[in-house]
């Protein structure tokens, strides 16, 4: 390493935002780029450590030791080298990646860890600045022609991987645009849309083709395409959301988080939608119901849109704000997350059951919820939720948005038609090859593996990538973790 002793002289200093009463008046990103020579900086703290955890935790196997290293001593070009080597989207998992490695970064055990994400994102946003990122065109192609079935980033970066490999690659998005919850559910305070925007034309001049507002199973039917193509790559994301099947569901005011985050960004994206298909905070009573990072940008959307007043509950206990030894290094801990949303206002409760809605002439106004406590029947048991005696109590709310996460990808259509099998869970089943039980249909990402994280998503689209190069040409020189 560069500096040896640079975590020794250099504390972790994590990236500035934008002031809260500025940021809640627009949709623009929330975080501020930090300089180069910070940069530099931070990444010295990355030390000498001989097994360097972070790459056991990261999905991708970053290279991160030695992109920090190149990073430190001013080798920008070669970092970026090093960096899309395993990564096809760094500019976004450098904004939205939870940052899996630095949980297991070796430096956390006794000090804080290195900004590993920061760096990723400083590394990329400096190539895109000098130029350095730009279109690397096939030199040579195959016959084979490829179809992947949804641009969200497990489609993007199996799209991109076939490509490299020379083979013609169509990506199929039945939404306007391309770039599925990275565009949809992810609002511009956290992602901005040029960003995607930029990183696409780069695909399309290297030669994939993107063609967009296409549902496939309704507007393309898979027999045919089963016919046309020599390999098909599912990757349609999970987007059955999960309901709250309690009294007083069926009272108007009471959305999914998704269609709610999708629609927020649609607009901002200049889409058009009904007006009296609107969904907006302005002037409400919000109620977000689930803690995780999807509730947290309907807590930040509704902020933007003007809402009186923003509650999030959870039913769960409020994590630790530590690690605990229920998560030992280098482990990824269950911790106390604030967002920078979190930080812009509002309410948050934990351990808290929602058991009903009230309303009026069918308009949600109310919650009934119930405080709980979770605890062991015997040491090696499962917690058990109990409700608290007299804990019952009210919030007031003329809007409800479910944030409780998926529960497997839409069967209805694409995958009913093709007859692939799906696991336990409803995911789209497949062999260790990512080859569904439909012969030369491949699945990888969220419809595959669940609902996850973006960096699990790109490895799983890299690594179908390997599999469908593989059973089209008998071997891959793509990468495989």
């Amino acid at each position: 390493m560069g500096d040896l002793r640079g975590f020794l002289k250099i504390a972790r200093q994590d990236g500035e935002y934008r002031q809260a009463c500025e940021r809640v008046r627009d949709f623009k990103d929330v975080y501020k780029l930090r300089s180069q020579g910070q940069s530099q900086e931070q990444a010295s703290r990355c030390m000498d450590c001989a097994i360097p955890f972070c790459h056991w935790s990261c999905p991708l196997g970053n290279y991160i030791p030695e992109w920090n290293d190149y990073m430190f001593s001013g080798n920008w070009k070669k970092a970026l080298l090093l960096l899309e080597a395993t990564n096809n989207l760094p500019e976004i998992t450098g904004r939205v990646c939870p940052a899996v490695c630095e949980y297991a970064c070796v430096l956390g055990l006794n000090e804080e860890a290195v900004t590993i994400r920061e760096n990723e994102l400083s590394i990329v946003e400096l190539g895109f600045k000098h130029g350095l990122v730009k279109p690397r065109p096939v030199s040579s192609r195959t016959n084979k022609k490829i179809a992947v079935i949804g641009s969200g980033p497990a489609g993007l970066s199996c799209a991109v991987q076939l490509n490299k490999a020379g083979h013609n690659v169509i990506v199929f998005e039945r939404d306007k645009k391309a770039g599925g919850i990275l565009r949809y559910g992810i609002p511009d305070f956290k992602l901005e849309k040029n960003i995607i925007d930029r990183r696409i034309d780069i695909w399309e001049k290297e030669g994939v083709v993107f063609k967009t507002g296409i549902e496939v199973g309704k507007d393309y039917a898979v027999k045919d395409m089963l016919k046309k193509f020599d390999a098909l790559c599912l990757a349609g994301g999970s987007r059955t959301p999960r309901d709250l099947k309690i009294e007083g569901r069926d009272l108007k005011g009471i959305y999914f988080a998704m269609d709610y985050l999708m629609q927020a960004n649609k607009i901002i994206g200049g889409e058009k939608v009904a007006a009296d298909k609107i969904i907006n905070a302005k002037g409400k009573k919000v109620v977000v119901i689930g803690g995780g990072d999807t509730g947290s940008d309907c807590v930040g959307t509704a902020h933007r849109q003007g809402a009186d007043c923003v509650v999030q509950i959870e039913v769960m206990p409020q994590p630790p704000e530590c690690r605990t030894d229920d998560y030992p290094w280098p482990n990824y801990p269950l911790l106390l997350k604030t967002s920078s949303s979190h930080a812009e206002g509002g309410q948050r409760h934990w351990a808290v059951l929602t058991e009903k809605f009230i309303g009026e002439k069918d308009l949600v106004k109310k919650i009934s919820c119930t405080r709980v406590e979770f605890s062991k029947t015997q040491a090696n048991s499962c917690p058990v939720m109990r409700k608290i005696p007299g804990s019952e109590f009210e919030i007031e709310a003329d809007m409800v948005i479910l944030a409780i996460g998926f529960i497997h990808p839409e069967h209805s259509g694409m995958l009913t038609d093709l007859g692939v099998e799906f696991d336990e869970r409803g995911n789209v089943k497949t062999d260790t090859d990512y080859m569904s039980s439909v012969d030369k249909v491949f699945a990888a990402g969220d419809m595959r593996r669940g609902q996850s994280l973006v960096v699990w998503a790109i490895a799983e689209g890299r690594n179908c990538a390997y599999s469908v190069d593989k059973y089209l040409m008998g071997e891959s020189n793509l990468p495989l973790m």
